[in-house]
């Protein structure tokens, strides 16, 4: 059987190229049978990237059979996972998000979760010498989805490890950093395109607090002003989207890659509330900025109260 490799619903960069790039390492080196799929459209950077490497945009799948062997990537979380999860049978895990649980297993797994900022940062290490197999193609994979996960290096999550498969990947395809990141947040940024629904689903993750179910949402742009000029329209979505999605309230950051800080819409006094317990805001008005704030997963979501 076909081993499935995919990341978590919304997929960003990392969900993309990740799965790529693992099931290239079973296909091609450890002599496995693997396919990378989606469990969702791709945001428009990841998109990029497919373009940019002349990669194939694997194909979406909308759950898994009882039995299927898949390796999961850059996820644990089964909220974010297909709704069979528990009855596919899963061969490992590679992660560097915190352990949520709730998984279950047909037997002993590898899992792979360290405190590093991307999935393909993990990854390049698992294969030790045999990076020097990879085609060109899934080293630009690999190097587009460090420098999405870090911000090109401006995410408190990045470390010294990032930085340094990022300098060797892209000294190997002869890339400047500074204007390959550049192209990327430029296609990242590029959201004209998509309804307000799609914006509040395009990058997002369900998290509870206190009995409250949360759609934490983030758009990282080099052009705040794209979203930022639709706020109004978008909170108004905030209700369909929170009745379709069986979620209570929606947390929307559009977070300023360049300023480094985050712009949370603020649609009433239970998202007021947030803000202020969360990140010591003062809120006046239906938006607030917050200095500082790039990370959902090491600085938006640890500290979220209610």
């Amino acid at each position: 059987m076909t081993t499935l490799v995919f990341g978590h619903k919304s997929p960003d960069t990392d969900s993309t190229g990740s799965p790529i790039i693992w099931a290239w390492y079973m296909n091609e080196v450890t002599g496995g049978s693997a396919e990378a799929v989606l469990l969702g459209e791709p945001n428009t950077e990841a998109a990029w990237m497919l373009t940019r490497w002349d990669l194939p945009k694997p194909r979406i799948i909308s759950d898994v059979e009882d039995g299927q062997t898949c390796v999961i990537v850059d996820t644990n979380n089964p909220a974010e996972l297909p709704a069979n999860i528990n009855g596919a049978d899963v061969q490992a895990i590679i992660d560097h998000h915190k352990l949520v649980g709730g998984l279950e297993t047909k037997g002993p797994i590898d899992i792979t979760i360290r405190p590093l900022a991307c999935t393909a940062t993990i990854m390049y290490d698992l294969m030790g010498d045999d990076v020097a197999k990879m085609p060109d193609y899934i080293k630009g994979a690999a190097l587009t989805c460090i420098l999405s996960d870090t911000l090109e290096f401006r995410s408190p999550t990045t470390t010294d490890r990032d930085r340094e498969v990022v300098a060797a990947l892209a000294a190997d395809l002869g890339i400047n950093v500074t204007e390959y990141a550049a192209e990327m947040f430029a296609a990242k940024s590029d959201v004209s395109a998509f309804s307000d629904a799609e914006l509040i689903r395009m990058d997002s993750k369900e998290y509870e607090v206190d009995g409250v179910k949360f759609r934490v949402s983030v758009l990282e742009t080099t052009a705040p002003e794209i979203p930022l000029d639709r706020k109004a329209s978008i909170m108004e979505t905030y209700a369909s989207v929170q009745a379709e999605d069986g979620v209570d309230q929606v947390l929307l950051f559009v977070v300023d890659i360049l300023k480094e800080e985050a712009t949370l819409l603020v649609p009433n006094d239970v998202i007021k509330g947030v803000a202020e317990k969360s990140f010591g805001a003062a809120v006046d008005g239906d938006a607030v900025v917050l200095p500082g704030i790039m990370s959902r997963k090491k600085q938006i979501i640890p500290n979220l109260k209610v």
